[in-house]
């Protein structure tokens, strides 16, 4: 072989070479804003050599590189990543996906329970007369409709506290006394009309709860027909509606 051949053929293997890199390096097509660091065609390809660097331009600068954008990366990446650095050319991170909200439903709260709680309230002489413990046929008429009737609306009874008053003539222990007899004679009412026993508690107050006060001028006579409100018997009852 010749001199000259051996030229012809080294430069076609050379080009063959070149053509061979050049068709199996992939295109850099860059954002055309701004100051291209590199030389590129009408389709905003990066032009390269036939060793497949990349033509700089003028206006070239590692900045540039870094800042000119091929895709989402800068163009730097492509053409000289070792100056652009390994952090701006890494691969974005997905978004994280945000976990499906967890939706709560309120619970309602439970509707109270009904109930059928009430009191009711001997008042007066028509209950009990003056100095006495005797449930006169009022009284009994009154806890007929005041007390029994009601229970009829309650799915049971849980309890029935009856608690006996006086008015403030006498003594403490004499008045205490009396309003205990007052509120046993409505629990042997109430018992003898069915209520259980064991779900009645009784309760004597004497004088001290008094709900009306009265001069004592008025004299004995209209001071005890004044002092009437406080001479009486409460009824509370409690427990579940139907």
């Amino acid at each position: 072989m010749t001199a000259s051949t051996f030229r012809l053929a080294t430069t076609t293997l050379l080009m063959l070479a070149s053509l061979s890199a050049m068709a199996q390096s992939k295109d850099i097509v860059v954002d055309p804003k701004g100051e291209v660091p590199y030389v590129t065609d009408q389709r905003n390809v990066v032009t390269k050599s036939g060793a497949d660097l990349c033509w700089r331009t003028g206006y070239w600068t590692p900045g540039a590189a870094g800042e000119t954008k091929a895709g989402e990366r800068p163009v730097g990446c492509e053409c000289d990543k070792d100056v652009v650095g390994a952090d701006k050319c890494a691969p974005s991170a997905p978004a994280p996906v945000a976990a499906p909200a967890t939706v709560v439903t309120p619970v309602a709260a439970p509707a109270a329970p009904a109930k059928c709680d009430f009191s009711a309230t001997l008042s007066a002489d028509n209950s009990f007369a003056f100095n006495k413990a005797t449930l006169t046929p009022a009284a009994r008429q009154n806890l007929d409709s005041a007390v029994l009737a009601k229970l009829g609306t309650c799915a049971n009874v849980t309890s029935v506290i009856v608690t006996g008053h006086t008015d403030r003539l006498g003594t403490q222990a004499y008045n205490q006394k009396l309003s205990e007899k007052r509120a046993d004679a409505v629990q042997a009412y109430l018992i003898s009309k069915g209520v259980k026993s064991d779900l009645i508690d009784t309760m004597g107050a004497g004088k001290t709860q008094p709900i009306k006060s009265c001069d004592d001028k008025l004299g004995r006579k209209k001071l005890i027909e004044c002092l009437t409100p406080n001479r009486r018997v409460t009824v509370d009852v409690k427990g579940p509606a139907k």
